[in-house]
């Protein structure tokens, strides 16, 4: 890919992150999970908008939460749409510039937006570890005092 000034810029290696790595508001990370678990979530429907401006009706949102891990530990997922459909039990993807998205303001949920990719992959050859899930854990928010001018 060509720059203004005409340097070719070379793609960068992803850099992968295990789940024990995961933190609170971070995003960008690439991992390779595998889907332990799939729940599907019953969605409302979407409130009645004008017929005026839409010509024909939104489907519902599909969402599914899934247990996703690695060798250092498991999170939940929650997929959307089309992402429902790549993310069944015992698959293994590689999750690109996803986020951690906080849930009820306490607890991680990982999350991959539409700046974000989904790829289905060879299975993997490592064992997910099930007692540690990050998603279990509560975080605070705490706000500190300026300790501008005294």
């Amino acid at each position: 890919m060509a720059t203004a000034t005409g340097q070719v810029n070379a793609k960068r290696k992803p850099v992968f992150v295990k789940v024990e790595d995961l933190k609170p508001g971070t995003s960008g990370h690439t991992l390779i999970v595998k889907v332990v678990e799939m729940t599907p979530v019953k969605t409302s429907a979407r409130p009645n908008r004008s017929r005026a401006l839409l010509s024909r009706p939104i489907p519902p949102a599909r969402i599914a939460e899934c247990v996703v891990g690695d060798e250092t530990g498991t999170i939940i997922f929650t997929a959307r749409n089309e992402q429902v459909d790549l993310m069944t039990k015992g698959a293994t993807v590689i999750l690109r510039n996803a986020k951690i998205v906080m849930f009820k303001r306490t607890t991680m949920r990982l999350a991959v937006d539409k700046w974000g990719r989904i790829e289905v992959t060879e299975p993997a050859k490592f064992a997910v570890k099930e007692d540690n899930n990050l998603s279990l854990v509560e975080y605070e928010l705490v706000t500190v005092p300026d300790q501008g001018m005294n």
